[in-house]
């Protein structure tokens, strides 16, 4: 199985192809089209990520000891985001979630390039990533 490490290296890999930071958008967009959407009933206020400025749903369910995220957002450059995150820590165990870090974002050179707003929502979307871990993995206890 693919560890977060190994796909925090392919991210990292795959942004450091690209010249310069309008590539690197044209490539969050892309990987935003083909985020797997989150079912229609899970797009509630519940689980709207606070502190973003466009709206941004992400969900987990537990499958075999792994938590599956599902996530949209109404903004193109956020769903790129999102889908960058749930590529990293989906079909992962809660605790392998825990216990890692986010330094690959600051590797790719992301958080730097993003407005204040969306920085801010960023560190929201990983809070609230953490928070589902935690919350399964009491489960699992």
């Amino acid at each position: 199985m693919e560890t977060i490490e190994d796909r925090q290296k392919e991210v990292i890999e795959e942004f450091s192809l690209f010249e310069d930071w309008m590539q690197r958008y044209e490539h969050m967009i892309e990987l935003g089209k083909s985020l797997p959407l989150i079912s229609k009933k899970h797009k509630t206020e519940d689980n709207i990520i606070k502190g973003c400025q466009s709206k941004v749903w992400i969900h987990a369910a537990l499958e075999k000891d792994q938590l599956v995220f599902t996530a949209d957002s109404d903004a193109i450059i956020t769903k790129g985001i999102i889908a960058i995150l749930i590529r990293v820590f989906s079909n992962q165990h809660p605790k392998a979630i825990l216990n890692s870090n986010t330094n690959f974002i600051d590797q790719i050179g992301l958080k730097e390039h993003l407005s204040p707003t969306r920085a801010n929502g960023l560190v929201s979307m990983i809070k609230q990533i953490k928070m589902y871990a935690v919350a399964y993995q009491t489960q699992l206890n």
